[in-house]
């Protein structure tokens, strides 16, 4: 009996200790991931890239984690060779350490592989196709592990489609109508830019590349019609946004961000799923700007 009566005590008092041990170790991650990132995010709007913009993003990696880049050219058709030469293009720019994955979605799903991106500094993920990047590593240990990173950090970086992917909410660059080539978006209507879930590293936008450059100007002002909530930016190319940890921004380079805010304005239906917006507020930003995302609440 005197030993029931020990192990009833025991039990109970070990359970305890585990549990709050568990706690322990569990709570900064919970507080890191509901917390303001520590990283800066690099988003490029496609285009030529100078080496001074680029430069800028060799720095910002080299103060995080181990200083090491990791490209992702998923997005690629050619993802061996745009690795390679993006490898390349960051070790002749200083990089000490830059290497590239190629992930498939059964290798981004294999946390041992996640592993690979530890300790890095910068994550740069290629132009391309958008979509070929959530594909093969949404919801995944790789996509967590580059969430984990931003929150410690590291910076995160795209130029094209690896822009396009930074926002919760993503451009995937399809249409429902199905236009005749040369006659891409030419209208201002609802429910036509075919959205997907995005990479989720900006919350409270959605971003748009190429922008005054392929005259995408319909094609961000309908989705942010549908998503008032959202600020619309619209990088073109040459030109870069550098998102500083409490959410504002840096204009780079050589050309415009137009940003599109629709949080006040009144939005109606016209015919055949046509839109009006009144009050639309639009910034045109230059090089050396600087915009905040934060909403007010």
């Amino acid at each position: 009996m005197k030993t029931l009566r020990l192990n009833v005590f025991i039990y109970p008092v070990i359970l305890i200790v585990f549990l709050t041990f568990v706690s322990i170790l569990l709570s900064p991650i919970s507080a890191q991931a509901q917390g303001r990132p520590k990283g800066h995010l690099f988003i490029i709007g496609g285009g030529d890239r100078s080496e001074d913009m680029m430069k800028r993003f060799v720095d910002l990696a080299s103060k995080a984690g181990q200083g090491r880049i990791v490209i992702l050219p998923m997005a690629s058709s050619t993802p061996e060779e745009t690795g390679q030469r993006l490898v390349e293009e960051f070790q002749n720019l200083g990089a000490k350490d830059a290497v590239f994955y190629n992930f498939t979605r059964r290798e981004a799903e294999d946390y041992a592989r996640a592993r690979w991106l530890a300790g890095s500094g910068g994550i740069f993920f290629s132009g391309g196709d958008q979509s070929r990047i959530t594909e093969a590593i949404l919801d995944t240990p790789v996509h967590k592990m580059i969430l984990d990173l931003y929150q410690q950090g590291a910076v995160i970086g795209g130029t094209s489609a690896g822009a396009a992917v930074m926002s919760e909410l993503m451009i995937t660059g399809d249409e429902a109508r199905k236009p005749e080539e040369g006659h891409e978006f030419e209208t201002i209507e609802a429910g036509n830019v075919i959205l997907a879930r995005g990479l989720g590293l900006i919350k409270t936008a959605i971003i748009d590349q190429h922008f005054a450059t392929r005259r995408r100007h319909n094609r961000l002002i309908s989705v942010i019609a549908g998503h008032p909530e959202l600020v619309g930016i619209g990088i073109d190319e040459e030109t870069a946004i550098i998102v500083y940890p409490d959410q504002s921004f840096d204009v780079i380079g050589n050309k415009n961000v137009i940003v599109y805010d629709a949080s006040k304005a009144k939005i109606t239906a016209g015919p055949r799923r046509s839109i009006g917006i009144r009050g639309l507020i639009m910034h045109v930003l230059l090089p050396g700007e600087k915009f905040s995302i934060t909403r007010k609440k």
